[in-house]
């Protein structure tokens, strides 16, 4: 942490709840969070989008469950993405549970659009049970017409209400892995809303000004919403809505996290998959080799180790460079092309040797010099994996096939 942060408003403390294992509130470091724009239904779209957020800076990664094949996505996606994936869900309580068989990590329900009490504590249970936390999300445009009325607007008091009213029925199931946010597109009800929140609830706060609108205006509405709150202590993880790819969000998170002194800045950025069925290598040793090697160098470049050749460079091709291992093989790639195939015991040090010269001649150089024959090796490779490995490694068919048993047979749920 940076000094400047020590000058700031000492940090609220809250509850602390963990997000697939990122842990948020209770004192734990800032998190940056955005949204895909994909259909979740087209999951190597939508992952190759999870992939560049991460590289960007996002620590969390929110997708829509608005239908039935975006639950089917969500359930192929989750065990293949670097970062914790949290399902959006609006009007059908169904699509929650789908998102959570799928294997989500977290839940964002908007009180103001899913009323009925028994599908929320339905959800609320049936998180609960999984150990998958749930956010609260708020939002001033769809304020519950109850609401509405009986606070005369959009206020403050009625955003906050409408949390402490959903809270209520989660506490009634004794839920209580929540994290709240009270959004608006309006800079001084959002901080305004986020004061009073601060003060009526110990759960962690995502803060947030919704529907900011496109670059530069909605970044200055966003920094000067976000930024205020953090520098006052309150906010425990961010999210920037910005009409623009989401890839700006994240790196505004970033940097406005960085320029406050609330995470640490770095040259590198590491990312890696979290292995699956498929991986040929231990992801977690060499993501760490690499990171060991790598960060004494202090080179600005995005790097992705991934476990596999049949995803792997797709996934992760907005990072600068990466490895992605094949059987007894390494496959290093600049932005997603295929420049060079190692063996596997050299892996770390090709990835090393080459980052070095892609900072040094810039990655126009670097994929003018990429090894002859590299990409059809590495397509051999791919498909030699997936002829051994199949399809469906890591067995999301199966949970594809509840996610239907819930659509097909509503009454048994």
């Amino acid at each position: 942490m940076e000094q400047s942060a020590e000058l700031l408003t000492p940090r609220r403390m809250t509850r602390q709840i963990t997000v697939g294992g990122v842990a948020v509130g209770g004192g734990a470091p800032v998190t940056v969070q955005s949204m895909t724009t994909t259909k979740t239904a087209d999951v190597e779209g939508t992952l190759a989008q999870i992939y560049a957020l991460a590289s960007a800076g996002a620590d969390i990664v929110r997708c829509t469950c608005n239908e039935e094949a975006a639950a089917e996505g969500l359930a192929q996606i989750v065990p293949r993405s670097p970062v914790p994936i949290i399902a959006d869900i609006h009007f059908h309580h169904e699509m929650a549970l789908a998102a959570l068989e799928a294997g989500v990590q977290g839940l964002r329900l908007n009180p103001g659009n899913l009323r009925k009490e028994a599908e929320i504590k339905q959800v609320a249970g049936e998180a609960r049970d999984r150990g998958v936390p749930i956010r609260i999300g708020v939002n001033a445009g769809s304020l519950h017409p109850d609401l509405y009325k009986r606070f005369g607007g959009a206020t403050p008091e009625a955003l906050v209400e409408s949390a402490r009213m959903e809270l209520a029925y989660f506490e009634e199931v004794g839920f209580s892995d929540v994290k709240i946010s009270v959004k608006a597109s309006s800079v001084a009800l959002m901080i305004a809303a986020y004061r009073l929140a601060a003060e009526t609830f110990d759960h962690p706060l995502h803060l947030g000004v919704t529907e900011a609108g496109p670059p530069p205006a909605g970044l200055l509405k966003g920094s000067a919403g976000i930024g205020t709150l953090l520098a006052e202590g309150i906010g425990d993880t961010i999210r920037f809505s910005l009409t623009a790819d989401p890839v700006e969000e994240a790196r505004a998170g970033r940097q406005l996290l960085e320029s406050l002194g609330l995470r640490e800045r770095k040259g590198l950025d590491l990312i890696a998959c979290p292995s699956c069925g498929r991986a040929q290598v231990d992801v977690i040793a060499v993501a760490k080799a690499a990171q060991e090697a790598l960060e004494d160098r202090k080179l600005p470049i995005q790097v992705a180790v991934m476990g596999c050749v049949v995803n792997g460079p797709g996934e992760a091709r907005e990072a600068d460079i990466g490895i992605a291992a094949g059987k007894a093989k390494g496959h290093l790639f600049i932005k997603g092309k295929i420049v060079r195939v190692v063996p596997e015991d050299q892996m770390v040090e090709a990835l090393v040797t080459e980052a070095e010269k892609l900072v040094a001649e810039g990655i126009e150089a670097r994929l003018a010099a990429a090894d002859a024959g590299a990409e059809a090796e590495a397509e051999a490779d791919r498909l030699e994996l997936l002829d051994e490995k199949g399809s469906d490694p890591n067995a999301t068919a199966v949970k594809i096939r509840h996610i239907r048993d819930r659509f097909a047979h509503p009454e048994a749920n």
